[in-house]
């Protein structure tokens, strides 16, 4: 079988595979991909929300598994939900679930995993508390 060659689209640091049929050397994604490099941010434990894996910081959530099971449901910024849907549509999504809500979905296997770990500390910032996140400026 023939795959196409990956495009990708690039937007405030967002790099998205645009082909669902991407070659193996095109490192996507998976929710233990998400749930590694959460880990790696102060603070964060693991949890369920809706009867799915979730992170959480402090007691609260700033991403999940959606129970689909293939796509990420994360924590974001509403200009920035905004941004990123109409930068890479095929990877960033909302229902009308969320459209009044701080959350954008991701679906799993679009989005590349080098372009997580922003994604991850954004939504991470959002919840945290103002001690983890000077914790995590002074390791930086």
């Amino acid at each position: 079988m023939a795959t196409r060659p990956v495009t990708r689209q690039r937007k405030r640091g967002v790099s998205v595979a645009r082909s669902r049929h991407a070659p193996a050397a095109t490192a996507l994604t998976s929710f233990d991909d998400i749930r590694k490099i959460a880990h790696a941010l102060p603070g964060v434990v693991d949890g369920t929300s809706y009867g799915t894996p979730a992170l959480k910081v402090g007691g609260k959530l700033f991403a999940r598994l959606h129970q689909s099971m293939d796509c990420i449901v994360l924590r974001c910024e509403l200009l920035d939900r905004e941004i990123l849907m109409q930068s890479a549509p095929d990877a960033f999504f909302i229902t009308d679930h969320y459209r009044d809500y701080p959350w954008i979905l991701l679906r799993l296997g679009v989005v590349e995993k080098r372009v997580l770990p922003e994604l991850i500390e954004r939504a991470w910032r959002l919840v945290a508390s103002k001690t983890l996140i000077k914790k995590l400026n002074n390791e930086c």
